[in-house]
């Protein structure tokens, strides 16, 4: 079987720049000391460590693709909770194909056409065995890229509805 070579997309730092001043809800981000470790950081695609500075911050990455790409994104638009650094980082390094991936995890993959439209989604729980995990996150998303409609797929945490990363067509 082939896999999909795919890269998962933080958050642009120019997004996130903005997002440092003022979320997608119109809020000014609250900054804290994260005492635990495990907030899922979307500007580095990895777990928080304790005494981070991080802020948990409202997103709608549906919205602003649409906005770069010229197209409505309509009743798909959706402004949801993101954990980010307060300050710049050093973005994703060595991320795998599939961040967030946890055993026992629901993860949402929801297709989108170049109009900004859903094209099909699919829900995955992933299993314990972290091969078996990278083998459905690679068979999610090869099922969504399949159909010539879909031109990115989003990642989302089933259980909470919280936006994970963006992969966009091979």
């Amino acid at each position: 079987m082939t896999t999909v070579t795919h890269q998962p997309l933080a958050i642009a730092p120019h997004v996130l720049d903005g997002l440092r001043v003022r979320d997608d809800a119109g809020a000014v981000p609250v900054p804290y000391v994260h005492d635990l470790d495990g907030a899922p950081l979307r500007c580095c695609l990895r777990r928080s460590r304790a005494g981070e500075r991080i802020a948990l911050v409202s997103y709608a990455p549906l919205r602003r693709w649409a906005a770069a790409a010229g197209v409505d994104a309509g009743a798909y638009d959706e402004t949801g909770p993101v954990f980010i650094h307060t300050g710049r980082c050093t973005g994703p390094k060595g991320v795998p194909g599939s961040p967030f991936a946890e055993a026992g995890a629901l993860r949402a993959f929801r297709g989108y056409s170049g109009g900004g439209a859903i094209a099909g989604g699919a829900v995955v729980r992933v299993p314990d065995d972290p091969d078996r995990a990278r083998t459905l996150v690679d068979q999610a998303l090869r099922t969504a890229f399949a159909d010539p409609d879909v031109a990115f797929v989003h990642v989302r945490a089933a259980d909470y509805g919280c936006f994970l990363y963006e992969v966009r067509r091979p």
